[in-house]
């Protein structure tokens, strides 16, 4: 409880601040990029640009697209921005603004970044055709996995949250691969025909991980084992191998599209989401069977850029569109609608697990 009343505190003296800056730029929506933070479950929403300074003259991420925003597991106060094009902050404290990692290069668009669930001050950023490991809390960084490709990016990392020196990473390539000695080594586990988009571990059973490609490919494998590398090539592009999941053909039935946006997991309830661009499903099984939730706007007028669920209360589901906040308190029987509170689009969203209440918002400028 005194938690929450210090965030709450804290959100507070963050929003009047917030309303007294103003920030360098010119023209339209110039300066109400980067983040919005609400108390209220989205009732309101306030910017969060300030950078952490003691210049008179206020920095800002005003100006700035959010590309990704990651939550440190141990630590609700602990979050991570990706830019596009302009590096990663970060923030431990909600009201004292952001950080940039100078230790990557700042102008870097990240693709994905993870924070080891049992020692904060690790963390692993992909961007390129690497993927990059800091063991004294981004201070420093040291190359763990470099494509040979330059043209092949690592899209997607996942911890084991049991053992934390499993680490799993996907590439743009289709590439799944494994390392069980915290980076250093590394084996293919499975070869695929799209980008991989996504990595999820099962927040109740890290043996059991979900992968999510660009084009709405849903599959799940269990660590345990995995396919030998003869048997890669036998079932190369394929998920014959028993270790492995297809739920493809039973998503069919959906029309999914070809557009994948987010994929999370309920922890109260260990129920899946999965949003594409048009709608959002719903499975309470690890993916055998799926309910479509029933939404406001008809599909062909959705545009649904990720989607997140509370932490504390499964049926407490949120999600964001280019326009609009969208959120339901029954698990999706009724919804309520609200404008977003900057010209930009809204691209990801953050819960802090601790306090539900408090929801981070990333936006980024509309494509032309």
């Amino acid at each position: 409880m005194k938690k929450i009343k210090i965030i709450s505190l804290l959100l507070g003296v963050l929003f009047l601040g917030a309303c007294s800056l103003s920030f360098k730029g010119s023209g339209v929506g110039a300066t109400d990029g980067g983040v919005f933070v609400t108390g209220n479950k989205g009732d309101s929403w306030r910017q969060m640009p300030y950078i952490s300074s003691i210049s008179a003259t206020p920095e800002s991420i005003a100006t700035l697209d959010i590309t990704k925003m990651v939550i440190d597991p141990s630590d609700s106060g602990a979050v991570y921005l990706l830019t596009g094009g302009n590096g990663i902050y970060y923030t431990y404290n909600v009201g004292r603004g952001w950080n940039k990692i100078f230790s990557l290069p700042g102008n870097i668009s990240a693709t994905d970044l993870k924070v080891d669930n049992k020692n904060k001050c690790v963390l692993y950023v992909s961007y390129d055709n690497k993927l990059e490991k800091s063991i004294d809390c981004g201070r420093t960084f040291s190359q763990i996995y470099f494509d040979n490709n330059p043209g092949v990016s690592v899209s997607a990392i996942a911890l084991d949250h049991y053992d934390t020196n499993i680490v799993y990473l996907g590439t743009s390539r289709g590439d799944i691969l494994r390392s069980l000695d915290g980076g250093n080594s590394w084996r293919a586990i499975q070869r695929l025909s799209d980008v991989v988009r996504k990595l999820l571990v099962n927040p109740l059973d890290s043996r059991s991980i979900f992968v999510a490609t660009n084009k709405n490919g849903i599959f799940k494998f269990n660590s345990d084992g995995g396919a030998t590398l003869e048997e890669l090539e036998q079932y190369r592009n394929q998920f014959d191998n028993t270790n492995w999941v297809n739920y493809n053909e039973s998503l069919k039935e959906f029309n999914l599209g070809i557009n994948f946006k987010d994929l999370t997991f309920s922890k109260e309830d260990n129920s899946l989401l999965l949003a594409t661009d048009k709608v959002i499903l719903r499975s309470f099984d690890e993916g055998q069977s799926w309910t479509k939730l029933s939404l406001l706007t008809p599909e062909q007028d959705s545009s649904i850029n990720t989607v997140v669920v509370n932490p504390k209360n499964s049926q407490e589901i949120f999600y964001v569109t280019n326009t609009s906040f969208y959120r339901t308190y029954d698990g999706g029987g009724t919804w309520t609608v609200k404008k977003l509170p900057t010209t930009r689009s809204g691209n990801s969203l953050l819960i802090d697990f601790n306090n539900p209440s408090v929801m981070y918002m990333g936006v980024k400028k509309l494509k032309q």
